[in-house]
């Protein structure tokens, strides 16, 4: 098995590893309100996509609203538990 001969340094590890960082990639400044967003998503502050606002049933809306709003129109499909019968004493 390989073994070092010398222990690495704290700098020269610290060297090699400059290039590990993380990039964040895709961000751009929404055009309506200068806030950085992703790339290709409606903006979360203005609501603006592209330029344009985002409407849903004639109301401009925000990002986080359209979430709700699809989300309120899936079913749950999770069964309400069942309640407990009390015992007669």
């Amino acid at each position: 098995m390989a073994v070092p001969q010398r222990r690495i340094s704290k700098t020269r590890k610290r060297l090699r590893r400059t290039h590990f960082k993380l990039e964040v990639s895709g961000l751009v400044t929404c055009p309506q309100c200068g806030e950085m967003i992703k790339s290709h998503r409606v903006c979360p502050k203005c609501g603006y996509y592209a330029g344009k606002a985002t409407y849903l049933n004639g109301k401009v809306v925000k990002a986080e609203q359209v979430k709700k709003a699809e989300n309120a129109g899936k079913k749950s499909t999770r069964k309400a538990p069942a309640k407990k019968a009390e015992k007669a004493e």
